[in-house]
């Protein structure tokens, strides 16, 4: 019996040494948190960029889709909407102001996306730098701004 024991205690002795080594020491620990850290550090402000970035290029893909639109609904009719028909005489034929003679039984586009912080378009005929004008005024929804509040204009893609 008391051969048992000892061939016990030495086994869990060994067995507690194996879970030891198994384990992590809280240096080991910390030095895995601080690595963590500056890695996140480095990544996180990179990311956060990304999404800002990707709004103005998608706010300035659907200028260019509008303008294509409204440039195949001057050919068609010799004239651009007013202002005051706006940008929804390309979904559905206007009704007030110059009627167009050829409009497309289904439109020029199925519907005017609103722009990626979800306001509309601020549609101006004629326009001040063009033709007409097209406009998001960007993160905040006013007029002007800076960085993620700054407008994206039509006259300023290339």
């Amino acid at each position: 019996m008391r051969q048992q024991r000892i061939i016990s205690l030495f086994r869990s002795s060994r067995e507690m040494h194996a879970v030891r080594a198994a384990g992590f020491t809280l240096i080991e620990l910390m030095v895995v948190i601080v690595i963590l850290g500056i890695l996140a550090g480095l990544v996180v402000p990179r990311i956060t960029e990304k999404p800002e970035e990707a709004r103005r290029v998608k706010a300035k893909l659907q200028i260019q889709e509008i303008s294509s639109a409204l440039k195949e609904f001057k050919i068609d009719n010799g004239f651009y909407p007013s202002t005051e028909q706006g940008l929804q005489a390309l979904v559905e034929k206007p009704a007030v102001g110059q009627t167009p003679r050829n409009y497309p039984t289904n439109g020029y586009m199925d519907k005017i996306p609103k722009d990626p912080w979800r306001n509309e378009y601020v549609y101006i005929c004629p326009g001040e730098h063009g033709d007409f004008d097209i406009i998001s005024y960007g993160a905040d929804g006013e007029e002007g701004g800076q960085g993620n509040n700054a407008d994206v204009n039509s006259w300023e893609i290339e």
